[in-house]
């Protein structure tokens, strides 16, 4: 992985040995309602199949985050069925190691897996406002489509 960070990040997928830790892990209090909870995104990983890559993120062997990607998944298509896309579907580092580079390491990772999937552009979107994660994605180099997802700000990143 061409992240750049500390060789003890890595991510590994969900297994009986790991979901319960992927489902104790909590993000800052006033984060909450921006992101969904791991156990949330494990559901949806396993109704959406192939199409979701949930993995967790570990530095050495403590499990720091989670991270779930989409892929290939129709955006919109009642307005245009080919309009399918990739990207970080939810982001989840827990509240005592934040700011540490792990939310970092796992955009450069979903990048990496999606450049290898012959993909082009890194979608995400966001809650909206200061507490929201927004800032953190224009930092990583996302911008802003002007399109949104329900409430959320819709961001993209070309590789």
């Amino acid at each position: 992985m061409s992240t750049g960070t500390q060789p003890s990040l890595r991510l590994e997928k969900v297994t009986p040995a790991t979901v319960d830790a992927a489902l104790d892990l909590r993000v800052h209090p006033h984060q909450e309602q921006n992101v969904s909870p791991v156990s949330r995104s494990l559901a949806e990983a396993y109704a959406f199949g192939d199409a979701a890559w949930p993995r967790l993120i570990f530095d050495g062997d403590r499990l720091v985050g989670f991270l779930m990607a989409f892929l290939d998944l129709p955006w919109n298509e009642k307005k245009d069925p080919t309009d399918r896309r990739s990207g970080l579907w939810r982001l989840n580092i827990a509240a005592d190691v934040q700011g540490k580079g792990y939310g970092r390491f796992a955009v450069e990772a979903v990048r990496d897996e999606l450049r290898r999937r012959g993909e082009e552009r890194l979608y995400v979107t966001w809650a909206p406002g200061d507490d929201g994660p927004g800032a953190f994605y224009e930092r990583l180099g996302f911008r802003t489509t002007g399109e949104t997802s329900g409430d959320q700000i819709v961001g993209v990143l070309d590789m």
